[in-house]
């Protein structure tokens, strides 16, 4: 990771929940000595200066408070469909995005944000309104994988944090009835921890304990081991995990115990230095 010059963007609507999402991102940002950039997206111009002002009071108390550099952007537009020209004029590495859960997801995570978040070759961290815990660190970070996962690519960014924040990383693989599908898990699952060895990164190894069901198998686990973290890729071309409303993945972003889900797109090459475009 680039320790010198990495940047968070957080879509900030004055919402507590979008509070929270500073916190998480001040937290990662005071770890490689980065900032924070708040953006608040206004329908028009005569709301500007209001929403400017607003949103530098709440950067500049944001800032005092977690001792991080914390500016604010304002834009004319919509929030979902700035956010991704946003994060890339200021070079962002990650996008912290807050959500109220279940309920609120169709409020906060609608068709637009499902659409910036397929499409971004920026990771987004979606966050609910359970604060980050009072360590610098995420010691433990769930990284879930099954037959079909881009496994390499989350692998890397898994590794990239693990190795930052000396985070244990805790693989969770489906159990598939299936001999062939089977198989095919176990190379990944062989892949995986050859992977983890190689790059001196602390790991263990758990299985769901039935076949079908695994998002929902995953949540019971990360909230378990009290994970700080499920990594989880998108895997289909063209669109945020499939079904998201009333889908087994909606189950992880919305997770009950409130963990924050880091998700990334099979349209990213995760490098050390940070996240570029394939």
């Amino acid at each position: 990771m680039d320790l010198t010059a990495y940047k968070i963007l957080v879509p900030h609507d004055f919402s507590s929940i979008a509070d929270n999402a500073i916190a998480h991102a001040a937290k990662m940002a005071k770890s490689f000595n980065g900032g924070v950039y708040l953006l608040n997206v206004v329908g028009k111009a005569k709301e500007v200066d209001a929403a400017r002002e607003k949103l530098n009071k709440i950067a500049d108390a944001a800032s005092s408070k977690y001792g991080v550099d914390i500016l604010g952007i304002v834009r004319i537009g919509n929030i979902f469909d700035d956010i991704g020209d946003a994060a890339s004029e200021i070079g962002a590495g990650y996008i912290v995005m807050g959500t109220h859960g279940a309920k609120g997801m169709q409020k906060i995570m609608g068709s637009y944000a499902l659409k910036v978040i397929s499409h971004s070759k920026i990771p987004f961290i979606i966050v609910q309104e359970k604060g980050p815990s009072a360590t610098d660190a995420y010691d433990d970070v769930c990284v879930p994988i099954d037959y079909s996962d881009v496994t390499k690519q989350k692998l890397k960014i898994a590794a990239d944090i693990a190795n930052h924040f000396g985070s244990k990383i805790h693989i969770f693989t489906a159990k598939e009835s299936d001999e062939f599908l089977q198989v095919k898990l176990d190379r990944e699952i062989k892949f995986a921890k050859n992977y983890f060895d190689e790059k001196a990164v602390k790991y263990d190894v758990s299985a769901a304990t039935d076949s079908g069901n695994f998002k929902q198998q995953l949540v019971k686990y990360a909230a378990k081991i009290d994970a700080d973290m499920i990594a989880i890729v998108n895997t289909r071309e063209g669109a945020l995990l499939p079904d998201m409303f009333g889908s087994d993945e909606q189950e992880v972003i919305a997770n009950d115990a409130q963990i924050p889900v880091l998700i990334t797109n099979p349209t990213q090459k995760v490098v050390a230095g940070g996240i570029i475009g394939t």
